[in-house]
């Protein structure tokens, strides 16, 4: 069996890996594995463009041309079942058998399953260009859906609902929307902005009981409220994917646990995305799990050059976005780590919120506006982060201060 460099998990992540490793000039073996049967795509598309287009498409990360040109092996349809480490070697789902030199894990996450009875072939989740498929059959007016979980993809999913003109309730447990990295004056807008669409946003509603007859589906709510839909889609969060990893005695913790190499316990594995924890510098080395597209991107390709031997510890600023009901929403940065927020407005209604630590480092910033009205300050305000910068409230908070001169000084 050749050896060279095998990637487990075919997404953004393990894609971009694969591509940077021969960007890199790595001439050996790459064989990029997937449990799907398609091409290795982007799975942020899922919740907008994929419900919402007349023909929905895979938005693929290559091509079959590109791959072939890459000399890229792709294996798809089979999952990863067992590592050897001791052989370096990894078995697959349909008995066949790779060996590896360098071994990337970046099986991704799953949707959280809510532990409940009573669920049925109506109450569905959505990670997979299949399960969207799926959901938006059902996305049309006259049809009812209910969204457990006021998330980033129940609430663009939601959006997406609106626009094909089904009826939308979300469900939300906790006592607002977007509890987990959003600050609670953004999520009031955009709260808001779904209402406006005809969105019925519920929060702090816990669910006492669901019953799917496979007609429609009943929930039950803490006071006592029923919502009836024909489709309820679960979007409470999501797992990263480690039983591969512990199984082979990896450590975990909230993840497959690397280093800032991205590195596991063992040296010739690495892992990369939504599946892995990591030391993030620029806060002290507190270890974070990042379940973003850029993130993806970006450990795939560094996992890519570790395992050539670069030895480069991630440094990158987390950042998200989000596209729901004409705005967009980014984040710079890890909003818990702020004390204090200063506000600056922009135009058009737009505004930011920058997070600052207690010794006036900012750390965050977090901005919401129609299009891209604050798309150029977010990333100033990411450089920024990344310089361990400490500017003024006073500037920060003034329209009239450009953040570039703050960069500069």
């Amino acid at each position: 069996m050749a050896g060279g460099m095998v990637i487990i998990g075919a997404g953004e992540c393990g894609g971009r890996a694969a591509l940077t490793l021969r960007d890199l000039g790595y001439e050996g073996p790459v064989t990029l594995v997937g449990d799907e049967p398609h091409l290795p795509y982007e799975r942020p598309p899922l919740s907008k463009e994929a419900m919402t287009s007349a023909a929905p498409l895979i938005k693929a990360i290559a091509s079959d041309e590109l791959l072939a040109e890459r000399s890229i092996r792709y294996i798809h349809s089979v999952r990863a079942v067992a590592i050897d480490r001791a052989a370096h070697v990894v078995r697959l789902s349909d008995g066949s058998s790779l060996a590896y030199d360098k071994l990337l894990l970046a099986t991704g996450s799953v949707p959280r399953k809510l532990p409940m009875p009573g669920l049925g072939l109506r109450c569905v989740y959505l990670r997979t260009f299949n399960d969207a498929l799926a959901i938006r059959a059902h996305l049309s007016a006259g049809n009812r859906v209910a969204i457990i979980g006021g998330g980033f993809i129940g609430l663009e999913l939601a959006a997406s609902a609106r626009k094909l003109g089904a009826t939308v309730t979300v469900l939300e447990a906790q006592p607002r929307i977007l509890r987990r990295g959003v600050p609670a004056e953004i999520a009031e807008i955009i709260h808001k902005a779904h209402e406006a669409e005809g969105v019925k946003v519920l929060t702090g509603q816990g669910i006492t009981a669901i019953a799917d007859d496979g007609a429609e589906v009943r929930i039950m709510l803490a006071d006592e409220q029923e919502v009836v839909a024909d489709l309820a889609v679960i979007g409470i969060g999501a797992v990263p994917v480690t039983a591969l990893a512990a199984e082979a005695g990896l450590a975990t913790d909230n993840g497959m646990a690397v280093d800032g190499t991205l590195r596991t316990d063992d040296p010739h594995i690495f892992a990369a995305g939504d599946c892995c924890s990591f030391p993030l510098a620029i806060y002290g080395g507190r270890r974070v799990r990042l379940e973003a597209w850029r993130n993806a991107q970006e450990q795939g390709a560094l996992a890519a050059k570790n395992m050539l031997g670069a030895n480069e510890a991630h440094a990158a600023v987390p950042w998200f976005w989000s596209d729901q009901c004409g705005l967009t929403l980014q984040i710079a940065g890890l909003s818990d780590e702020g004390r204090s927020i200063v506000r600056r407005d922009l135009d058009d209604g737009a505004f930011i919120l920058f997070h600052l630590a207690e010794d006036g480092r900012l750390v965050a910033a977090s901005g919401i506006g129609p299009g891209n009205a604050v798309a150029r300050d977010i990333r100033l305000a990411e450089m920024l982060i990344a310089k361990q910068a400490s500017p003024s409230p006073e500037a920060l908070g003034s329209q009239a201060v450009k953040l570039k001169s703050l960069l500069a000084a």
